[in-house]
């Protein structure tokens, strides 16, 4: 049984203090329709809240294109170019660990490709593998005709081009891949709340939740829809990401 309290109450100070909680969901790796996708797709409606897919440009099927027409609740990304890492060896893994020729290059195909699949539904976001990249290829994407850029963690002061991170993230990729202790991410949670609420932490960068339907256990299901009706429930709200990202 997963205790609750900490979240909720969290989330009632907020209501008392008036500070608006924005909520995104961000969904990674997607390249094909999958009976995972249908899953997540049942779980954003059951929900009432878009899942932003970012796609996999060098490996995205069209059939993606067709599935996604049908389902606006799934709005999609560019996630680098082909999911691989370009980092030296003993380094994190990054497929844009410069912004030198190379990378600006994957970077520009990334939004070329998933423009002609997608049109006018693709929201230009640029979503590095890995959620890292080179800070100074911001000025590229945003020359490149991206308006945002999404990784992982609070967003930091800056110029240039916006940042709409990821904060929470259910997966245990470092040992099991499957949940993350349930209290661990709701003190993750409340952290992150209550810096909001400070001003420690810019309140009107959206929280957003990070989940990949391709490796999702029933666990990481079930907590999925749990955190987000909680936080639904507890008076945050979706946000819903357009073309000016504003």
């Amino acid at each position: 049984m997963i205790d609750w309290t900490p979240l909720r109450s969290a989330l009632a100070r907020c209501r008392q203090s008036k500070t608006p909680l924005p909520v995104w969901w961000r969904d990674d790796d997607a390249i094909a329709p999958t009976p995972q996708l249908d899953q997540l797709h049942t779980l954003s409606v059951r929900l009432d809240v878009p899942v932003h897919l970012a796609i996999i440009p060098a490996h995205a099927k069209d059939t993606l294109a067709e599935y996604m027409v049908s389902r606006p609740n799934l709005r999609p990304l560019v996630h680098g170019w082909a999911h691989q890492n370009h980092a030296e060896a003993g380094m994190k893994k990054s497929e844009f660990p410069h912004n030198d020729a190379a990378c600006q290059s994957r970077a520009s195909e990334g939004l070329k490709t998933l423009t002609n699949v997608f049109g006018s539904d693709l929201l230009p976001v640029f979503v590095p593998p890995w959620n890292r990249m080179d800070t100074g290829l911001s000025q590229h994407l945003k020359a490149a005709g991206y308006h945002a850029v999404s990784a992982f963690g609070p967003r930091k002061p800056q110029s240039g081009i916006l940042h709409i991170n990821t904060h929470i993230d259910p997966i245990f990729w470092r040992s099991t891949r499957g949940l993350v202790p349930p209290e661990q991410l709701i003190a993750q949670t409340v952290e992150r709340i209550e810096a909001r609420r400070n001003g420690t932490e810019d309140a009107a960068e959206p929280l957003g939740y990070l989940t990949h339907h391709l490796v999702h256990d029933p666990d990481i299901w079930a907590f999925s829809y749990a955190f987000l009706s909680e936080l639904l429930d507890g008076g945050a709200t979706p946000a819903h990401l357009g073309k000016d990202l504003a």
